[in-house]
């Protein structure tokens, strides 16, 4: 009996010494449930950016006129040729006849003007100027038509289902439309990609210089978005209206890391579209919170590497993540370890696992578990000596 017991033992080992199995380990945090709001714009979306969850809606695929709430698309693009070096902020823009015609709200670009990039997008995000992102949409892509085809382009890859863009700058136009989730998909993708539109956004008033063939004179600029005055946190976005259209908002806001995006569609006021989008905030804050969570190395225990001079390799002291509980999800937060199977050699830095944060079935957070040391390869007599070494001290145990 004593024999098969060492002989089973011995087993274990060799196999041990070829596999390593994952580990998990959970620890759970709190939920809460979600109530409904009341609110008089057509359609309505409040989206926690980091994650992307959609934590309120009110008709959020319905198709409308979106008037100047266009012109995120348009600063996307145009931001996303700035970080690719295809134009630079000090650029200088030629302003064409067709830019200059534009109606609705400007600032007036004459014929033959020039203005650099810099400028041009201060306008449009502050004074949602037509006829200066018209201006920028020729200087990158040659013509207006060229421009808006890239914008449509844009809004697939970013699986904008219920939008279809006829113009850059939101003018009603036959099929111009979009709707509440695709405006917060192409805000939370300039938030996210390009912060930098936040120098811009904040602003509240400020001037440019009008360069002309008469010479130079002072324009005013005034921000369209009175959330920035009116409403704590809020960094951003832009607003927009038509008679078609009414009046639409996409406005941020971040309070204690938390990232909120509001979009209102259709609403019959400026004064209406404000307080629903403070709503909307309003709930999206009240619903959400930030959690830190500490992974010591004691908690993800000792990691195996097969084939390696040293039979064990250790990760950092602890694995930190700052995480978002949004508590209108269904479930609780669920935090598993899983390690690799690590084979030597292992090179400090290297990932070794990861810290996984989940809600019901969706992920919501990664963090890597990284190697602290270089484990190398061992050769095949160091590999055979190590499992004679185990053999052995097991059969003494039996002896």
């Amino acid at each position: 009996m004593q024999k098969w017991k060492v002989i089973l033992l011995v087993a274990a080992i060799l196999v041990q010494s070829f596999h390593c199995p994952v580990m998990a380990r959970e620890a759970r945090f709190l939920e809460t449930a979600a109530p409904v709001l009341d609110l008089s714009a057509k359609s309505a979306v409040v989206m926690e950016q980091e994650s992307k969850e959609i934590l309120f809606a009110k008709d959020k695929d319905k198709e409308l006129a979106p008037a100047s709430v266009t012109k995120i698309m348009s600063l996307l693009l145009i931001f996303e040729d700035l970080k690719q070096g295809k134009i630079k902020l000090t650029d200088t823009v030629t302003v064409s006849e067709h830019a200059a015609s534009m109606g609705g709200s400007q600032v007036f670009l004459e014929t033959g003007e020039k203005q650099q990039v810099q400028t041009l997008i201060k306008c449009v995000v502050i004074s949602s100027a037509n006829d200066a992102v018209v201006a920028l949409a020729e200087h990158v892509c040659g013509s207006e038509e060229a421009f808006v085809s890239r914008m449509n382009k844009k809004a697939r890859e970013l699986g904008m289902k219920h939008t279809t863009f006829q113009n850059a700058c939101g003018l009603d136009a036959k099929g111009h439309v979009t709707s509440a989730y695709d405006i917060a998909l192409m805000t939370r993708e300039l938030a996210q990609r390009y912060p930098e539109v936040f120098k811009y956004t904040k602003i509240w008033m400020d001037t440019i210089i009008h360069k002309t063939k008469k010479g130079e004179k002072e324009f005013g600029l005034s921000n369209t978005n009175k959330l920035i005055r009116h409403y704590n946190g809020c960094t951003g976005m832009k607003t927009g209206s038509t008679g078609k259209a009414g009046f639409c908002l996409s406005a941020t806001a971040t309070r204690n890391k938390i990232h909120m995006i509001a979009v209102v569609m259709g609403c019959e006021s400026s004064k209406a579209r404000i307080k629903d989008a403070r709503t909307l905030l309003d709930y999206g804050f009240s619903n959400c919170q930030r959690i830190h969570s500490e992974t010591t190395r004691k908690e993800i225990g000792r990691i195996p590497v097969q084939k390696g001079q040293r039979s064990e390799v250790s990760c950092q002291e602890k694995v930190t993540a700052d995480l978002i509980d949004i508590k209108t999800q269904k479930g609780k937060i669920v935090k598993k370890i899983k390690i690799d199977s690590v084979k030597a050699p292992v090179k400090k830095g290297q990932k070794i696992g990861e810290i996984q944060y989940s809600k019901g079935n969706i992920m919501i957070h990664k963090e890597k578990i990284l190697a602290q040391e270089t484990i190398n390869k061992a050769d095949f007599l160091t590999q055979i000596k190590k499992i004679s070494t185990q053999y052995f001290l097991i059969l003494s145990h039996f002896l």
